[in-house]
């Protein structure tokens, strides 16, 4: 059994969620609970292929084997039921750059793309920067969970939205959406010529009875699946992801792209570390994903016992919580005062993901017990 329990000093080692949150947050000593980045060592499987491959001591230019492949197919039939080719793979440094790809090559200057906030901020960033225009339909808060509103999903569909950028699970609410919603999504954007961008690099980490269904299982030839082991086995930082494409014109858009981008290939230990995780990682995931939930529980016991103007969205998936202070009487920015000035831990503001978020915050719980427990009483402290 894996001990997430262990604490592991990370300052000193150029962490940008430890050694960047005094520059990024303005205040000392802060306990950082913000970027998506655990605090977890990697799968022990991982760690053995790294040191294996380090200690060759040669690290030229390497390339995704057929083991590689064989590892990352394996890894989806088994764990979401999702076949698909190995010709359909292209690998990439991030989600990220690989959004930013598929804005490029899918889209002209001044063409409309939907999102949904709020969410991934990336999203809209990429879409300005690149001199697109963003469509927002906003998520809808139903009996204490997210929605989409399919009736104004639709409107912003029949403005001349090129692309849809949907996140699934959704980052920061936590929403594993259903069969029935992907369908009606695929279906819709079928309808209006919509080509799905699926950011899904946290697909692994669902919560019992919730499944993570791909949406390309719906409609495989308008959906350009985004996804990586980083989330899952805490190895962001080793930068390899994937871009599953069935369609095989939308595949050599892509491909072509990134020849004009200069892309070769991906970290050669990033693609070590993908092999050994989708190979050897499934009891980890297993046991960090028990571990998540006990602290998830954690976090809403407490927030109904010490802090019931706090409300917590039930996260379904990822390892982070959306956290609503609205009820609190202090202005988002009042509260992100006190978080760091009096309790001294650092949480992401809800208005970074879109004005949908002003009033939250995201909280994350990819650390250990002890961690969490400081974290959530120094909240308290903050709040009083």
């Amino acid at each position: 059994m894996e001990n997430f329990d262990r604490i592991i000093n990370r300052k000193a080692t150029a962490s940008v969620k430890w050694d960047m949150a005094e520059s990024i947050f303005g205040e000392r000593d802060l306990l950082p609970l913000w970027v998506a980045d655990m605090d977890f060592e990697a799968p022990l499987p991982v760690k053995e292929a790294l040191n294996k491959r380090v200690q060759h001591g040669i690290y030229g230019y390497s390339y995704p084997t057929t083991e590689v492949k064989s590892s990352i197919t394996n890894w989806f039939k088994s764990r979401h039921s999702w076949s698909f080719s190995q010709d359909a793979i292209l690998y990439s440094p991030g989600v990220v750059p690989s959004i930013a790809t598929a804005i490029q090559s899918l889209t002209e200057k001044g063409d409309r793309i939907l999102i949904q906030t709020p969410v991934y901020y990336p999203f809209f960033q990429l879409i300005q920067e690149n001199d697109r225009k963003v469509v927002d339909c906003p998520l809808v808060i139903q009996n204490d969970q997210y929605h989409i509103d399919f009736d104004a999903f639709e409107e912003c569909l029949k403005q001349g939205v090129k692309l849809f950028l949907f996140c699934s699970p959704h980052n920061p609410v936590g929403r594993v959406w259903t069969n029935e919603e992907q369908t009606k999504i695929a279906d819709l954007c079928k309808a209006y010529n919509v080509i799905i961008i699926s950011d899904e690099i946290h697909c692994d980490l669902v919560y019992s009875p919730h499944t993570h269904i791909p949406i390309a299982k719906a409609n495989q030839d308008h959906v350009i699946t985004l996804t990586a082991p980083s989330k899952t086995f805490n190895i962001a930082g080793l930068q390899s992801a994937l871009m599953i494409i069935e369609n095989q014109q939308l595949r050599v858009k892509i491909e072509n792209s990134q020849k004009k981008q200069g892309f070769f290939t991906v970290n050669a230990l990033g693609l070590v570390a993908m092999e050994a995780a989708y190979r050897d990682g499934a009891q980890w995931v297993d046991e960090l994903l028990a571990y998540l939930e006990k602290n998830k529980k954690f976090v809403s016991s407490y927030l109904v016992q010490h802090l019931p103007n706090v409300k917590m969205i039930d996260a379904q998936g990822t390892f982070l919580l959306w956290l609503d202070f609205r009820e609190t009487g202090f202005h988002e920015e009042e509260v992100n005062k006190r978080l760091l000035s009096k309790g001294k831990i650092a949480l992401e503001r809800g208005s970074k993901y879109g004005d949908a978020g002003a009033g939250f915050f995201r909280l994350n719980i990819g650390c250990s017990r002890d961690q969490l427990e400081t974290a959530m009483h120094k909240m308290k402290q903050a709040l009083q």
